[in-house]
């Protein structure tokens, strides 16, 4: 289910985040990683006071040098770089992800105004994500090379089975990196809804106070299924329903369970829009430094 694993890199140190990330999720789902540069039109001479790459070979010389020091002999590992200067970075990944590498996990990082500008906080990553179909991992950037080890993942849910496409991906990690899982859904509270959900529950508040009651009780009844299927797989599982701010809840938490990835299922479209109508991943995002994988949702 992850067998193949793309890591784009712009050649700073920042970039080269995803690195360890990568080479600890190789090593652990024996899964080969390719590693992609884009030349892009008119780049910066500069990306974060590391040169930019902009000569193909130069590219070429750095991507094999970051593969030999990263990866042990052991992980297969693949480099390309696509020489053709071209303006819209997140296409090119999409496109090469698609017609040449078919991957099955994107590893990206956040930072500046590069070829990967805004990784982290919405637009290639959500490109590439609704683009593509292929999960996407955003690790946020560090100045020291941050070791990867997954023992508490978090998914939150819907109260229904919106979201229920990510769990075979999601029970692949757990038992790869013999990890616990969180189940956690939030059910947002009258104060917190927003959008139409608002609009209705200032207008209908005692009918809204009670759709938002029986969407409890639905996600109880479907949590338990789900903890009866991983307690079958052998996959150690907890579950809890919560009320209030879906974003403010989760990060609140990822750290009190100190988790080490959140895994979120998000719908093909711009804004993310997931957990009513809201944009939680992306708000989620803006205020960790968790890892956090986007797989795309289908339907």
């Amino acid at each position: 289910m992850f067998k193949h694993i793309l890591v784009p890199l712009d050649g700073s140190h920042l970039a080269e985040t995803a690195l360890p990330v990568a080479a600890s999720l190789a090593r652990t789902l024996k899964a080969p990683v390719t590693l992609l540069h884009v030349i892009e039109q008119d780049a910066p001479s500069e990306v974060h006071s590391d040169s930019h790459l902009t000569n193909a070979a130069e590219a070429g010389a750095y991507l094999a040098e970051a593969a030999g020091r990263t990866f042990t002999k052991r992980i297969k590992v693949d480099w390309h770089v696509h020489t053709a200067p071209v303006a819209d970075v997140a296409r090119s990944i999409v496109d090469h992800s698609a017609d040449e590498f078919q991957p099955d996990l994107i590893v990206l990082t956040s930072h500046g105004n590069s070829g990967m500008h805004d990784l982290f906080f919405g637009t290639i990553a959500q490109q590439v994500a609704a683009a593509s179909g292929t999960p996407v991992l955003l690790i946020k950037p560090s100045e020291n090379t941050p070791s990867f080890v997954i023992r508490h993942i978090l998914v939150p849910l819907d109260n229904e089975s919106g979201h229920d496409q990510v769990l075979p991906k999601v029970e692949v990690l757990a038992k790869a990196f013999r990890t616990e899982l969180n189940l956690i859904c939030v059910i947002p509270t009258l104060g917190t809804l927003s959008g139409i959900q608002a609009a209705a529950g200032q207008m209908m508040p005692t009918t809204t106070s009670a759709y938002l009651d029986i969407a409890e009780e639905n996600a109880r009844d479907h949590f338990q299924a789900h903890l009866d299927e991983f307690q079958k797989a052998k996959i150690p599982a907890t579950a809890e329903i919560a009320r209030g701010d879906p974003a403010a809840v989760i990060l609140k938490t990822a750290r009190e369970r100190h988790v080490d990835l959140i895994i979120f299922g998000t719908h093909g479209h711009a804004g993310m829009e997931a957990f009513w109508n809201r944009s939680v991943a992306a708000a989620v995002a803006r205020q960790t430094d968790i890892p956090i994988l986007l797989i795309p949702l289908i339907g």
